[in-house]
């Protein structure tokens, strides 16, 4: 990811928020990455919850948790990165922080012109704060595997960080402005699929600092980035700071200047390589496989799911659920506790191996199962079936899908400018990748000894699917003689 690394970041104090009020009255918290950072009245009221920090005993009081504090920002990569081992609560501290430095720069800048108060820095900054809030245990995993296996309808931590906002309210009675919390509610949901429209006279570009829906710019990738990067011990070369310093605001929308394509190009693309790297390693993915059966075959009798349904239940939810069930005697768990023991052992579902979907059929890609990988068995001495198969579909991209990013993102020319524009492909670096997405199906055994036929009908797969072994390293003779 390049030398440079974002050791001791902190941002210039022209424009920083702690000094724009009396910092008597906010809350000192030295962060590793930001530095310095001052938490004001209003949100460290909300911190100071237990819907935020989540201390409560969870089912039956088996041991005592805090769940922020307790949901690790990369849910099992620190069992392969053992420093990625921080967690929603670091992280939502810093995009507060850096939501309140985005907003008082423009103010700095432009905030006569943009007509920005103390109201909209306000509301930006508890966006930040907030905009986590809802996460389950084990990062994107519990939503994005686990739930569609145990739900018929779609469920997301960004609707569920709404009803937080909700609980905190009805249970603590913080006195704050109603419409301020209807525009925190509105900017959280602003990249999500469940985005409300934005009323006619609204400060549309605010609703782009924390969580940008036009584009994917916004500080809560600024500091995910840079902590995740230090955490795992990866160079990184995007420096935010370089567009919180450029960006300016130009017909309602954050624009930066066209000399600064590719720093933003740099965004996705670190963040496309965490992805690869980190996020969906293979023994990651291993390991999360079987942490969704771990939770799947727990799930009817600790009831997992339903917690769901009650805010005043889910925030009692996080990663300790492990630990509970590891420890738990119960004989309906058995199966759920094996399974962790086995992570614990690193006794982990096998890679078989994976290729990258030909960029001519991404179009029209449906995911992979087991079961056409069961049925592109030619007979054998062993019949799988599919409960002995996981299959992960993994797809990478610089998150618009298939899209080239900078042709959704705002340009001027310099800081005179009054005209905006994106920059198509045939305008960038010829160096830079025509291609913005990846998909990359993995498969893994869950049984050592039968690595060996499930890798051999994985080639048949591929062969029956693309006429030939899209997978670019052949497989290991040590896998072929395990059978």
């Amino acid at each position: 990811m390049g030398a440079y690394c974002n050791d001791g970041l902190s941002l210039s104090p022209i424009y920083s928020f702690a000094s724009s009020q009396d910092l008597r009255l906010s809350k000192h918290v030295h962060d590793n990455v930001h530095g310095n950072i001052y938490i004001d009245p209003l949100c460290l009221k909300f911190i100071d919850t237990e819907q935020f920090q989540r201390q409560v005993n969870f089912y039956n009081a088996i041991r005592d948790i805090g769940l922020l504090r307790e949901l690790k920002q990369l849910g099992m990569a620190h069992l392969v990165y053992p420093g990625a081992v921080h967690s929603r609560f670091e992280h939502s501290l810093g995009v507060y922080w850096l939501a309140g430095e985005a907003v008082q720069k423009l103010k700095n800048y432009q905030g006569l012109e943009l007509d920005i108060d103390q109201f909209d820095i306000q509301t930006v900054k508890l966006a930040g704060l907030l905009h986590d809030v809802g996460h389950g245990p084990f990062s994107h995993l519990f939503e994005r595997e686990f739930l569609p296996q145990v739900l018929d309808g779609h469920w997301s931590h960004e609707q569920m960080s709404v009803k937080l906002v909700d609980d905190i309210l009805d249970k603590h009675y913080i006195e704050i402005d109603p419409e301020m919390i209807r525009k925190v509610k509105e900017m959280i949901l602003a990249s999500s699929e469940f985005v409300r429209p934005i009323g006619l006279g609204e400060k549309h570009f605010l609703y782009d600092i924390v969580a940008n829906g036009r584009n994917g710019i916004d500080v809560d990738k600024f500091d995910y980035i840079a902590r995740d990067c230090r955490a795992c011990g990866l160079g990184c070369n995007f420096q935010f700071q370089r567009l919180m310093e450029s960006m300016r605001v130009l017909g309602d929308e954050i624009c930066y200047p066209a000399k600064d394509y590719l720093t933003i190009h740099k965004l996705f693309a670190t963040r496309a390589d965490l992805y690869r790297t980190v996020y969906t390693h293979p023994k990651v993915k291993a390991i999360e496989l079987m942490v969704v059966d771990a939770l799947l075959k727990a799930n009817d009798y600790l009831n997992i799911s339903s917690f769901i349904q009650d805010p005043s239940k889910y925030w009692k939810l996080d990663d300790t659920i492990m630990k509970t069930i590891e420890t738990a005697s119960n004989p309906e768990l058995k199966e759920s506790r094996d399974l962790i023991m086995r992570i614990r052992r690193r006794n982990l579902y096998q890679f078989c191996n994976e290729y990258a979907v030909p960029k001519d059929k991404l179009e029209n890609f449906k995911d992979v199962t087991p079961q056409d990988i069961v049925c592109s068995q030619k007979n054998g001495g062993v019949i799988l079936k599919e409960e002995d198969v996981s299959v992960s579909n993994v797809r990478i991209d610089l998150t618009r899908g298939r899209q080239n990013p900078l042709e959704s993102s705002g340009f001027i020319q310099d800081y005179e400018s009054e005209d905006k524009f994106s920059i198509p492909d045939d305008r960038i670096s010829h160096l830079l990748p025509t291609s913005y997405q990846d998909m990359i199906v993995r498969v893994y055994s869950k049984k050592p000894e039968l690595v060996a036929a499930i890798s051999e009908a994985f080639e048949n797969f591929q062969l029956r699917t693309y006429g030939i072994k899209a997978q670019v390293h052949a497989t290991p003779e040590k896998k072929k003689r395990r059978l």
